[in-house]
């Protein structure tokens, strides 16, 4: 019985094999989409979740009441660990602070006797932590051991990648490395490679007890300071299942806690809450140290369009086989008439689908496997992290190829199983169908459906379209192009004067800055201030942004009011913003001049100077925020230089190896490492511009699979209206005429799309937008030019068909009947 299914089915498919071929690619792409979507929703699903107590372990986060948005602070005040040991005995062991330090130089061999090895390290690499990190981490240990290997100053723990990369193939056990050339660490442990889904990338792991010693943080009894490397995590009593209980009871525990330790105007805006490790991933509200975060809502997203994409294909099949219902009357009304059931009938044609569907399998699995490598990159996944080749997506593949089955082909089963036998051989079935079943307005309103979920995808490419493009585009507030910004390690006296001195003389510069950022920055430095006569902090603090006097200059920041604040080494006088102005209640730059004011805690009041333009101290995410700007030179980590704008890619690349040698001359023990400012902005968008370049792919592909189908549908109609257009062409019809017969009705069913896609883009492209505080306006034309985009592509489908049959000579067309 079953042999005799399948060799029914494959006859069936090849003499229809115009239509086969269709549904077969149709269903490949979709099919190929879905399996690649499950594994980027699977992988991003995944992070921190290797972690044997990852459903116990939480980060300490605070949230200012007073800021108007809802973006969490992911730093803790340093004596904060100390104090939560003190309040709750029993999390001792089992919370541990973590002190990442970013873009520091390690050197290898400097002691023995071979030329010393330099290795520039970014952020999410070094960081300070101690032995309580690995009873909460979970790490495969080659040498060491997670209760001794750093108990004591002085020590390291490397994974093996760099192990491997610091001292070759060789045992690293006991050999030194010396860091930002003020401390050297000895070997103690060397830990397995992390897996890619993690937040806590960390692979050189420098023991917390020398943190004092390296001076990387200052702050030990200051609870106002903050620094977002310097993290809190802890590990809650009790099993998985008991969490909800236990971490609702942390949180009430840790508001007497902050209104223990913290000043009483203060505690009065902040919370403390517990943020699980497993949402660290995907809570936009705060970063983490992989610098990457994709929100629950597009992942859904992803899932919702692979979804989409799969009802796009079976649409297609229905379509195409409710068409083709009337060809096969025939043969159901014999197969009837010999004794088939209704039941076998259905079998017989799922069977055929499931045939069309195993074939949509195997060619979707290997498509998805071609393309994986492109995925992977577009989407940041490191390859060899996500596999096809693996159990779970194998029973994915399966169970998604049922269900399109099931989708495609349960109803044009049961349509073709339902005719009656005697109308069937005598040729009387219509697409009316029976029982009050019109075929013909279930295949229009399924074009409907399938444009209407294209129609949104083009919508939302456009407006993500626009807002990728102002992103690239706003005004910030200051000047981004020919920047370059260059990290400065730690200083000596004189050093920077020198290297000022070196670069101030070559041609192609037209000014540098020293500062501890660039305008827009990840990295800030945030704390409070009393304005004039007050005898406490504000209730909302303010950025600061130490720089010398060239900043305004080097960056095209823009005075509007008073003067810049004299040369010096420490703080003197104060440039503030024009939002800072207004908070502080005025409404003119004139009115704040001559003010005074002290900030992070110091007692001595000094003036305010001047006020500067509103530049964007975030990225484009969030609003501009109160900023000062002052001289402060222990603070001056980087390096501006404004080159002079015109010059050719050549001159540039000679100039960048000139300021290298500079460079190099002053910090010799340093690695020079340096970033195109724009190229810098552009990191803060990463994940969108992902997102959108992902979704612009998934768009065409949805509009592809629907143009396949309508292209099928149209070419059956071309087929079964040759003697209708024969007899118009006889009558004296244009190809024009023709043409319009066909399209007219498909661009009303696209426009009734249009008009029912709408208002959902609109919702949903709407709610995107909400997450960035400086974002486009959702125009009407966009709508327009979606809709211009969707029957543009719909004529061209359609147009290929339809001409063909206006072409055919009408004596040929009539004869053909």
């Amino acid at each position: 019985m079953l042999k005799s299914y399948l060799t029914t089915a494959l006859r069936a498919l090849k003499r229809n094999w115009s239509y086969s071929v269709i549904n077969v690619l149709g269903l490949t792409l979709s099919l190929a989409c879905c399996l690649l979507l499950f594994l980027a929703i699977r992988y991003e699903l995944s992070f921190d979740k290797h972690n044997a107590h990852a459903a116990q372990t939480y980060r300490l986060v605070s949230f200012n009441k007073k800021n108007n948005t809802d973006r969490g602070n992911v730093g803790i005040p340093l004596p904060a660990l100390a104090a939560l040991r003190n309040d709750f005995p029993n999390l001792k062991h089992d919370v541990t602070m973590v002190n990442r330090i970013a873009n520091v130089v390690v050197t290898v061999g400097q002691k023995s006797g071979v030329p010393a090895k330099k290795f520039q390290e970014g952020d999410g690499v070094v960081a300070f932590v101690e032995p309580e990190y690995f009873r909460l981490f979970d790490f495969g240990w080659k040498n060491g051991s997670p209760q001794t290997s750093l108990n004591n100053p002085n020590t390291v723990v490397l994974s093996e990648q760099m192990a491997q990369k610091y001292f070759g193939t060789g045992d690293p056990m006991g050999k030194t490395l010396r860091v930002e050339n003020k401390m050297d660490f000895v070997v103690s442990g060397v830990v397995q490679n992390l897996p890619a889904t993690t937040s806590m990338p960390f692979e050189v792991l420098l023991s917390f007890a020398s943190l004092k010693q390296f001076g990387a943080s200052t702050n030990w009894d200051d609870w106002q300071s903050t620094y977002g490397g310097a993290q809190i995590y802890l590990k809650l009593p009790g099993t998985a299942d008991d969490q909800l209980v236990e971490s609702a009871q942390m949180d009430k525990q840790l508001v007497a806690f902050v209104n223990k330790y913290q000043k009483p105007e203060d505690a009065r805006d902040l919370v403390y809450a517990l943020q699980p490790l497993t949402s660290i991933h995907t809570d936009t509200r705060t970063d983490n140290y992989a610098k990457r975060t994709l929100s629950m809502e597009m992942i859904w997203a992803m899932g919702l369009i692979g979804l989409f994409i799969l009802i796009t294909a079976c649409v297609n099949f229905i379509n195409l086989a409710t068409a083709q219902a009337i060809r096969r009357a025939k043969e159901v009304g014999v197969r009837k008439v010999l004794g088939s059931s209704r039941s076998q009938l259905v079998r017989q044609f799922l069977g055929e689908t499931g045939v069309l569907t195993g074939m949509a399998m195997v060619f979707g699995l290997f498509l998805a496997q071609a393309a994986l490598p492109y995925v992977g990159e577009l989407l940041n996944i490191k390859p060899g992290a996500a596999t096809l080749f693996d159990p779970t997506v194998i029973v994915f593949l399966i169970t998604l190829g049922v269900l399109t089955t099931a989708l495609a082909g349960f109803y044009p089963a049961l349509v073709l199983s339902g005719y009656q036998p005697i109308l069937a051989l005598k040729g009387k079935i219509r697409s009316s169908g029976q029982g009050g079943i019109n075929q013909l307005t279930l295949r229009r309103g399924l074009i409907v459906g399938q444009f209407a979920i294209s129609q949104l995808l083009i919508i939302g490419t456009i407006i993500a379209y626009y807002q990728m493009k102002y992103f690239r585009s706003a005004d910030l507030g200051y000047s981004r192009d020919a920047v370059l910004a260059v990290n400065l390690p730690e200083k000596n006296p004189g050093q920077l004067e020198s290297l000022k001195a070196k670069l101030t003389g070559l041609p192609g510069i037209q000014s540098i800055s020293f500062a501890m950022t660039t305008p827009s920055s990840s990295s800030n430095w945030s704390t409070g201030f009393r304005f004039g006569n007050a005898d406490k902090d504000s209730d909302y603090g303010i950025l600061m942004r130490p720089a010398d006097t060239a900043y305004v200059r080097t960056y095209g920041l823009h005075l509007i009011a008073g003067r810049m604040y004299q040369p010096g080494d420490t703080m003197r006088e104060f440039v503030i913003n024009e939002a800072f102005m207004k908070r502080l209640g005025f409404q003119k730059p004139e009115q704040v001049i001559g003010k005074f004011m002290t900030v992070n805690g110091e007692t001595l009041k000094k003036p305010i100077v001047g006020v500067v333009k509103d530049f964007n101290s975030f990225s484009l995410h969030q609003h501009i925020e109160p900023i000062i700007l002052t001289s402060y030179r222990d603070q001056y980590r980087s390096l501006g230089v404004k080159l002079t704008p015109g010059q050719s890619t050549e001159a540039i690349s000679q100039l960048i190896g000139k300021v290298e040698t500079a460079w190099n001359a002053t910090f010799p023990d340093f690695v020079f490492k340096y970033e195109f400012l724009d190229q810098r902005l552009a990191n803060f968008y990463k994940s969108e511009e992902r997102m959108y370049s992902l979704f612009q792919l998934l768009a065409a592909i949805a509009i592809f699979i629907g143009c396949l189908g309508l292209y099928g549908v149209v070419a059956f109609m071309a087929e079964t209206r040759t003697k209708e257009v024969g007899i118009r062409k006889a009558l004296g019809a244009t190809t024009a005429n023709i043409f319009g017969l066909f399209s007219f009705d498909f661009v009303k069913l696209v426009l009734v799309a249009l008009v029912l896609s709408s208002p959902l883009a609109w919702y949903v492209m709407n709610q995107w937008l909400q997450k960035f505080a400086f974002k486009i306006d959702i125009e009407w034309w966009m709508f327009a030019l979606a809709g211009i985009l969707a029957v543009s592509v719909a004529l061209l489908t359609v147009s290929f068909q339809s001409i063909k049959a206006a072409m055919m000579n009408p004596v040929k067309s009539l004869r053909s009947e």
